[in-house]
């Protein structure tokens, strides 16, 4: 499977915000924006000057299947932004599409900004998340629980 990145468009956020807002993936990535609007929203304010998130969309073969994305960027803090990703297709689930577009996303965060570190949360029970994590070298920094779920903090020097 060919994995790229490409640019983010407020049509691949419409299209995300449909085929990410299921049931399954609300389970394992919580969403921030309850409806469509505010994911546009939140998408124009990661055009301007000084933004504090930055993502690509997945492709794979040529196909649309997800995104990645850091938020809380800030060079001056530890870690320098957090690391979230959604593979919505779910014929390209467990095939290394995550692993492969993390792979190639880092060194755009380490380019565009200057990042030194980022992290990433995730559900203890995420096995999938955990394995693109530590294949991608994040180091397991702190287990918790919060409002009764399991939760892992991962992160990783660039």
């Amino acid at each position: 499977m060919e994995i790229r990145l490409g640019e983010r468009t407020g049509e691949t956020v419409k299209i995300y915000f449909q085929r990410a807002n299921t049931p399954e993936i609300r389970r394992t990535l919580p969403q921030k924006a309850k409806t469509l609007e505010e994911a546009l929203a939140d998408f124009r304010e990661t055009r301007k000057p000084g933004a504090s998130s930055y993502g690509r969309t997945i492709w794979a073969d040529g196909a649309y299947v997800g995104d990645v994305w850091c938020y809380g960027i800030s060079p001056l803090e530890r870690p320098n932004g957090m690391l979230s990703y959604c593979i919505f297709e779910e014929g390209c689930r467990g095939q290394g599409a995550a692993s492969r577009a993390v792979a190639l996303f880092l060194p755009e965060l380490v380019q565009r900004f200057g990042l030194k570190s980022v992290g990433a949360f995730t559900f203890a029970d995420n096995l999938p998340s955990i394995g693109v994590l530590e294949k991608n070298g994040f180091c397991l920094m702190e287990a918790f629980e919060e409002d009764g779920i399991l939760s892992r903090y991962y992160e990783k020097t660039l």
